[in-house]
């Protein structure tokens, strides 16, 4: 996955939120029971697919044959496992979108985390999601009213999914087959139930109240002044007579021509002699002894307005972690989850009312996509054993949704997502003796246990599947890619620099900003941004291309050539296993929004945090110093990541786009043109026979 939290979600909270919220104007949801399936579902056969993301086909094997993953074992020795082909690139949100597709990036138009806005030399974005302004406002003194509310009734704003193609579900849902799904990635906002037999709680790409993927708050004596960091807000504490005061940032007030954050105040006071400490918000009081979690805790942020309309409101949700009372006491806030209990305008499940109906059963749970803080470990708010805390946390309230699923189905498809294989890899992943970028040998075998842990933890969730469902279901375990050691961090930029492709500002350019840095597009042929991705800077297509379109092949070759026999200077291994043309790897109407190039590295190696956002640094390759020490955005050959089954898988070679096509043959809904892959449980040429004999 992306290091997500260094770019700002394009996010309904960011743009809507404080208005479609006001007192007078807000619509509630409805509850009531949420049934087991749509009332006119007909009967269906079970299918059941376990979805981890990240997990390894070289670990689970390891450990298949250790004896520790006996379920998984039992799945391999009937002939259901493989090794599954992922996509180029082998980055979540594009995997997950061909998942649910069933096609290739060229067709759903996903192709890195980050897409750049070709109008704006260079301007990064989250992929999968898109905010669309509304249209205009009514200027009242220092606010805008959107002219979206009644009587204007212009277009309001919105968050549109960016995920083109058709998802696998809508051909379950014409056909009356029941499915639910739950935290599955790409999929948010979460696409509509044309006939209302499809559940969804969307995951991956699901912001937070602030309109990003996770933005932290930390409090302390140590904070000097309030930082803004990529993913978290640093500030200070000061106490006297044992206690402080501080306030919590809330979403911003659009409301406002110059937005600010909504804000909560509290106090916290401090025991003078022991380790603990009391919070007071909103008239909750909660205490805590260091070390110690909150449960989750209710806010409601105030919106104000023009004095003739009521303040509008904005609930959340966030847990508060006590780090250290004395000498100096630190303060952990989560970022503010969406309030499942109370979700205002915001529908981040199909049909909006299933959000509410789980939060009747389960209480409140974590709702952003990103759940697992690595930001919080990567900055240092975190220690390793923090981060593992929380990070089982997660994995403890997703066992929990796990168990409501079960409770809730009786047949037709069920999809449930893990996040922890994934989220702890990058974290806790060293199968290397090399030197950690941070831990000591010792600790990085310590941690590394910990993915180990995990893997275990998943056999038995497995197991219980197989117990329960295994004589009536068909059960697919997956993920969307597999892992390695992150140690050397390619700057794509640089190279691209030293190499005479892109023209950095001097005192007699034209200085155009790409982000940090200053460049002279007028001398520039190409540039990095995303995590694979390689643009030209094309006439006619970049606001300020100049490269001919007749120029394009012959410069494509180059570079690519140039990339492969780029060498680490400090060992001498190449560093590039491959380069892709996108227009030879990719087919379908989107194809034109793709990089031009998909560069593919080796095992090891991965662009740097600069690249991802059209960065550069002084060197090309340079250690990687993150706790973010492992990582997948590599070559897809790999990194395959893994299919099991309860049924013998004949497929010789399966990948990711063979999984929807498998689910609608199961039951028997005819496979669409759009979906170019097979099923899992034919081999290639009983496939090929059968087609030949119904032409």
């Amino acid at each position: 996955m992306y290091n997500h939290n260094d770019i700002t979600a394009r996010s309904p909270y960011r743009a809507t939120r404080r208005f479609l919220t006001l007192g007078m104007l807000a619509v509630g949801l409805s509850g009531g029971a949420m049934t087991s399936c749509s009332k006119d579902s007909v009967a269906a056969p079970k299918v059941i697919v376990l979805g981890l993301d990240g997990m390894d086909p070289r670990l689970a094997e390891r450990l298949m044959d250790a004896g520790e993953l006996p379920n998984l074992a039992k799945m391999r020795a009937g002939g259901g496992f493989k090794p599954l082909g992922t996509t180029m690139p082998p980055q979540s949100p594009v995997a997950w979108a061909s998942f649910i597709t069933g096609a290739n990036p060229g067709v759903h138009g996903i192709f890195d985390f980050i897409h750049r806005d070709p109008s704006k030399q260079c301007m990064p974005y989250y992929s999968a999601a898109e905010t669309v302004e509304g249209e205009g406002a009514w200027e009242v003194g220092d606010y805008q009213i959107p002219l979206s509310f009644w009587p204007f009734n212009h277009a309001p704003t919105q968050t549109l999914l960016k995920r083109d193609g058709t998802p696998f579900w809508d051909y379950l849902d014409s056909a009356g087959i029941a499915t639910r799904f739950y935290d599955i990635p790409a999929n948010y906002p979460p696409s509509p139930s044309k006939h209302g037999h499809m559940h969804c709680l969307s995951g991956m790409g699901v912001p937070d109240l602030h309109g990003t993927y996770g933005t932290y708050q930390y409090f302390s004596e140590l904070v000097i002044r309030r930082k803004d960091e990529g993913g978290g807000i640093r500030k200070p504490l000061t106490f006297r007579n044992h206690k402080a005061k501080s306030k919590i940032d809330g979403p911003h007030n659009t409301a406002l021509k110059v937005p600010e954050a909504a804000m909560i105040a509290f106090e916290i006071y401090r025991h003078p002699t022991e380790p603990s400490a009391r919070i007071d918000i909103q008239n909750q009081t909660i205490v805590l002894k260091e070390g110690e979690w909150s449960d989750w805790v209710k806010l409601s942020f105030t919106l104000e307005m023009p004095s003739f309309l009521p303040a509008g409101t904005a609930p959340g949700i966030c847990r508060f972690y006590l780090k250290e009372t004395h000498p100096n006491l630190s303060l952990y806030v989560t970022p503010i989850n969406i309030d499942p209990s109370d979700p205002g305008d915001q529908q981040i499940t199909e049909p909006p009312e299933m959000i509410t109906d789980m939060a009747d059963e389960l209480g409140l749970f974590y709702t952003t996509g990103f759940q697992e803080d690595h930001k919080a470990l990567s900055h240092g708010v975190f220690s390793d054993a923090e981060y593992k805390e929380q990070a089982a946390y997660v994995l403890d309230e997703r066992l929990n949704l796990l168990d409501y699923a079960k409770r809730h189905y009786e047949d037709g498809l069920l999809f449930f997502y893990f996040s922890s294989t994934d989220l702890q890899a990058h974290m806790f992943w060293w199968d290397s003796d090399e030197k950690h970028p941070l831990r000591t040998t010792e600790d990085a075998k310590k941690y590394n246990q910990t993915v180990i842990d995990i893997y275990k933890r998943m056999d038995e969730v497995v197991g219980g599947l197989v117990e329960a469902y295994g004589d009536e279901a068909t059960i697919l375990v997956m993920s969307d890619h597999g892992f390695c050691n992150f140690r050397r961090q390619v700057n794509v930029n640089t190279w691209l620099r030293d190499n005479g492709y892109l023209g950095p500002a001097d005192a007699r350019s034209l200085l155009n900003p790409m982000l940090g840095q200053m460049v002279d597009w007028t001398r520039t042929r190409a540039y990095g941004l995303g995590l694979n991705g390689l643009y030209l800077n094309l006439a006619g297509r970049e606001r300020e291309g100049i490269v001919r379109p007749d120029q394009r092949d012959a410069l494509l070759s180059e570079i690519s050539q140039g990339l492969l026999g780029l060498r680490d200077p400090s060992n001498g291994k190449p560093v590039v296993k491959a380069v892709h043309r996108a227009d030879e790897i990719y087919s379908g109407p989107n194809t034109v929004n793709a990089p031009d190039l998909l560069i593919g590295f080796h095992r090891g190696y991965r662009a740097s945090w600069a690249t991802t956002l059209g960065d550069m640094s002084r060197e090309v390759v340079t250690d990687n110093d993150s706790a973010w020490s492992a990582d997948h955005c590599i070559d897809a050959s790999e990194v395959p990541g893994v299919i099991f089954s309860n049924k013998k898988i004949r497929r010789a070679n399966p990948s990711l786009i063979d999984l929807a096509p498998t689910i609608l043959k199961q039951f028997g809904v005819d496979v669409p043109a759009q979906m170019v892959g097979g099923n899992l449980f034919e081999s290639e040429a009983t496939a090929s026979v059968a087609v030949k004999d119904k032409e």
